[in-house]
């Protein structure tokens, strides 16, 4: 006669370990996605050091600064965060370059932030375009969209 058997075979915990391992490649790369878009998130507060002195610019002179000197800002590659290896502002667009802890799939790529305006009406506020989004009604976009992140880790408003 046999005693009664306790706990698991060699077979069924191979099998619950491979069912494991099949949900968590599914898992992983899905939440990769969703990581790197905080990222690209977190970082675009950045931008705002830029948008006051833009804005600005376009009230009193209906002119865009050319470049981070006439911003106020220093070079490039010295306004920076942990996601962010370099701001350039050109032409009155902000250029946002990812690196530093930024992870590889957008490491090196640009989302830009472009401004549009009312061309007779100054005093409107600008209205700031992020990345390929399109500009809102009645208003002008000025500058060029140099935006390289994939739109799969862009939020909504910036596609």
């Amino acid at each position: 006669m046999h005693g009664k058997q306790l706990g698991f075979s060699a077979i069924e915990m191979m099998v619950v370990v491979a069912i494991i391992a099949i949900l968590a490649s599914i898992a992983i790369p899905s939440q990769m996605g969703r990581i790197i878009k905080e990222q690209v998130i977190a970082a675009m507060p950045l931008a705002d050091i830029a948008k006051e002195p833009i804005a600005a610019s376009w009230k009193a002179a209906k002119t865009l600064p050319a470049d981070n000197t006439e911003t106020g800002l220093p070079t490039s590659e010295k306004v920076v965060n942990n996601f962010v290896s370099a701001l350039e502002v050109k032409d009155g667009v902000i250029n946002m370059t990812f690196g530093n802890k930024a992870h590889p799939k957008i490491a090196a790529k640009v989302l830009s932030f472009r401004p549009a305006v009312i061309e007779e009406s100054p005093i409107v506020p600008i209205a700031w375009v992020c990345g390929n989004a399109k500009a809102p009604d009645k208003m002008t976009i000025k500058g060029e969209n140099k935006t390289t992140v994939p739109a799969e880790y862009l939020p909504q408003f910036c596609r």
